[in-house]
């Protein structure tokens, strides 16, 4: 499931991706998906959006961006794959705008909108944007590339929607990248966690009221990077703050690509969906008959410090929540363990924040060049330090053969404290043959003032963590052969020599969410 389009219409969130009906892999028989929600948690499957049935997308229907426009009329903009092997870009609109779950979709007849630019090359140029309207009327979109190894954000505007015309330069690109795919164009605003709509008005830019988020994906690695700056649109200028290296700002550290965004104007806040993807082998899909998985949906907004964005799970995760424990104030010494009993520990939502003192006695560390991944790797959940490890052992089987740890360790130097976060799967499974990387990044927070607060979703194979609330956030997929269902355990850690304390921990059962087939469910009106 790569998410191509997800969007919010009369009171119904639509979520459009890429779906193969013949097999799990990705080919040239690639289709749209469609499901929609009432709640962003709750889903029906209807019939596909549309195949690839014309010249335009004979070889595949790629990732793309739904577009509300003027009359509160929704389209689709996506890459089709020609009969030349081509990336072009095409439009689609629904048949009939009074069947409230915009079944039915219509390619339009004038296909390919957008064709490939001149130097590229015919597979390096996908998925455009959400449209952005500015003031002077003209509809601006980006779609990723790349020329040489430099990635590239071609910028195109319309009038019309329907005849687009290149821009002069680019509206981004930064050499040695590669081919920039699913990229995402979005304004953010400034002091506050509300959304913001795309087509932001060129007063709040004027007045610094927002800034504007390009996010990139890099297929090496299948990684999401962002650069947050400022945008001109008189001069169609996007300055970032900050360089986009392979050391720059990631969405999730983990299993977690080809992220797409909308604005929720029902709640007035931006929500973020990513693709989870596979950590086992090509017969594994075949014999599940299925690959990848969708990221629980997210709010995202502009840190206080707008040098980065916080994420956190949608508030509609709390209508699944049941059994709550709860407890303040408890002590971890070094070495020691805590079972979260009283919740199904395969499935669950748990929050803890942990309380440090006598930081003069973390270890030494300068953070400058270091591989955090490769830190994480090296160290693990069982090598004992000062601060650290400490967190949680999620999927665990009882006797702790498998586990899944997210945790944190602390470093100084300097006089400066360092956070760095980690999830490590080498004992997720007891299974050869998997992927278990270790994953980990920096959370931006002083321990001296903030307490060390982790959140983690459980959803029996998928692990979403996120620190420092939200500002630091990894996914894991996993695959525990004996941490199934009730044989599934959760605990609080602490396995650095200096002792710990739990200021505050929440966690819940979360119960199955209704994933729903329209043709035997139902779905009405």
């Amino acid at each position: 499931m790569i998410y191509s389009a997800p969007m919010y219409y009369n009171g119904v969130y639509h979520l459009f991706y890429q779906h193969n009906p013949f097999n799990p892999f990705f080919d040239c028989r690639m289709y749209w998906g469609h499901s929609v929600s009432r709640d962003l948690i709750n889903w029906t499957q209807l019939d596909p959006a549309f195949a690839p049935t014309q010249p335009f997308d004979v070889k595949g229907c790629w990732s793309g961006s739904a577009t509300i426009l003027p009359g509160n009329k929704p389209v689709i903009l996506y890459t089709g794959l020609d009969t030349e092997n081509h990336q072009v870009q095409n439009l689609a609109v629904p048949k009939d705008l009074s069947d409230p779950y915009l079944r039915e979709w219509v390619k339009y007849t004038g296909n390919p909108i957008i064709n490939l630019p001149d130097g590229v090359k015919h597979d390096e140029f996908r998925d455009p944007t959400t449209a952005w309207l500015g003031d002077d009327g003209k509809w601006r979109i980006i779609v990723g590339s790349q020329k040489g190894k430099t990635g590239i954000a071609f910028l195109y505007r319309s009038e019309d929607f329907v005849n687009w015309s290149i821009h002069e330069s680019s509206l981004y690109e930064v050499a040695n990248t590669g081919v920039w795919e699913c990229p995402d164009f979005f304004p953010v605003m400034v002091g506050s966690t509300n959304g913001v709509d795309t087509s932001v008005k060129e007063n709040y830019l004027m007045n610094a009221k927002v800034k504007h988020v390009l996010k990139v994906g890099i297929i090496e690695g299948q990684r999401d990077y962002y650069l947050i700056g400022s945008y001109d649109p008189d001069n169609e200028n996007y300055v970032p703050h900050n360089k986009l290296t392979l050391d720059s700002l990631r969405l999730d550290y983990g299993k977690y690509y080809a992220s797409k965004s909308f604005f929720d104007p029902a709640k007035n806040r931006r929500i973020l969906i990513a693709w989870v993807h596979e950590s086992d082998s090509d017969a594994d899909f075949i014999a599940r008959g299925w690959a990848g998985l969708q990221s629980f949906p997210r709010t995202i907004w502009l840190d206080q410090n707008q040098k980065q964005l916080i994420q956190w799970p949608i508030e509609e995760i709390e209508e699944l929540h049941e059994n709550e424990v709860s407890f303040q104030n408890k002590i971890l010494e070094g070495g020691s363990l805590h079972e979260i009993q009283g919740i199904t520990a395969s499935q669950a939502d748990v929050a803890i924040s942990f309380k440090l003192s006598n930081l003069k006695e973390a270890e030494e560390l300068d953070p400058s060049g270091i591989d955090l991944q490769l830190l994480c790797s090296e160290m693990g959940a069982s090598k004992k330090g000062k601060f650290g490890p400490f967190g949680l052992l999620a999927l665990a089987s009882h006797d702790l053969t498998e586990q899944t740890a997210i945790f944190f360790r602390v470093f100084q130097n300097k006089g400066r404290y360092f956070v760095l976060m980690c999830s490590d799967q080498s004992r997720s499974s007891t299974r050869n043959g998997l992927e278990k990387t270790t994953y980990g990044a920096f959370v931006d927070i002083d321990p001296q003032q903030d307490e060390i607060s982790l959140r983690t979703l459980i959803d029996h194979s998928i692990v979403e963590s996120f620190g420092g609330g939200g500002k630091t956030c990894i996914t894991s997929r996993v695959y525990p052969t004996l941490a199934i269902g009730d044989d599934a355990h959760l605990f609080a850690f602490n396995y650095g020599t200096e002792s710990v304390t739990i200021s505050e921990l929440s966690a819940w059962s979360v119960k199955k969410a209704s994933i729903n087939i329209e043709e035997t469910i139902g779905f009405t009106d």
